[in-house]
């Protein structure tokens, strides 16, 4: 004898007290592989679906899990496919929902040469890409993280005023001449440097909503897009001569937080990829025990 199986969402009836309709229902932390930027990248997706009938016990979960496992099995994800996805997901929820969407937490390892020498290593980029159907209207963000060294100019004017008064003094005190290779001597003791300006390693966080039109997410392009506002990015292998560059690089782009951002500005305002964008930087100062930090936004 064949018993149907229960149903338990199905067949029971809420009580008036409790029916009300609910933003969101779904599940998260859903381990999946996806393709990005030719890259399998292990990630974790967050589903969901409104819940628009006051009277329903709740959603089939299964539903979406099971389309959500078509991700892993495609090319790179492009924004197509996304909304095709919670397309379906409303397609299967089409008594109980209008609304979908999906966010994808995972990391994009890029390997970088050093500044100077032949070696090479791995960076890790995080990133969230987010996809929402509201009322048939698609919306997709994309938001990663970037490490960078920031100098302080400040600190930095600091130690060159030090460092003169130290020359000053040793020229008053006939502790050097005005001699080339006395000059030079001096210069390479640590008398002369007496003070170095603090840098801090610093995030920057952006979060852009993207053109729902682009072929392709462009992960890649605008992290590097980022880093080369910047400057200066955080390294992997380096050898002394790749330290030396990237204090070279420190001298040459000294940033308070409003410069960073400022920078990050002029890249991506009326990017032919994005709709807006909305910024932060993270300067995680040396100095204090405290975080200095900028926001800004376009379109947003």
């Amino acid at each position: 004898m064949n018993l149907a199986l229960p149903d338990i969402s199905a067949n029971s009836i809420l009580p008036k007290a409790y029916s009300h309709c609910l933003d969101w229902v779904g599940m998260e932390k859903i381990a999946l592989p996806v393709r990005v930027e030719n890259t399998l990248c292990q990630s974790q997706v967050n589903a969901y679906v409104s819940l628009d009938d006051p009277l329903a016990k709740g959603i089939h979960m299964s539903r979406l899990y099971t389309r959500l496992l078509e991700l892993s099995s495609i090319g790179n994800l492009n924004l197509m496919d996304l909304r095709s996805l919670l397309q379906d997901f409303l397609v299967s929820h089409h008594d109980l929902s209008k609304h979908a969407k999906i966010e994808i937490h995972s990391e994009l390892y890029i390997e970088r040469p050093a500044l100077i020498s032949k070696l090479s290593g791995w960076k890790s980029y995080p990133f969230v890409l987010s996809c929402q159907l509201l009322d048939e209207q698609f919306l997709a963000e994309l938001k990663v993280e970037i490490p960078y060294s920031s100098t302080c100019p400040c600190s930095a004017a600091l130690s060159r005023n030090i460092i003169q008064q130290r020359f000053e003094s040793a020229l008053n005190n006939q502790d050097i001449r005005l001699d080339q290779q006395e000059i030079l001597d001096w210069l390479s003791s640590t008398d002369a440097i007496a003070a170095t300006p603090h840098s801090q390693r610093s995030f920057a966080i952006l979060n852009f909503r993207l053109d729902q039109n682009i072929q392709h997410i462009p992960l890649i392009l605008f992290i590097n897009q980022a880093e080369q506002a910047l400057m200066t990015p955080v390294q992997t292998a380096v050898k002394r001569i790749d330290e030396q560059a990237f204090a070279i690089a420190n001298g040459q782009n000294l940033m308070f937080c409003e410069d960073a951002l400022r920078r990050l500005y002029g890249t991506f305002l009326n990017h032919k990829s994005i709709n807006g964008f909305n910024f932060k930087v993270i300067h995680a100062e040396s100095l204090h025990a405290h975080d200095a930090v900028a926001q800004g936004s376009w379109q947003w």
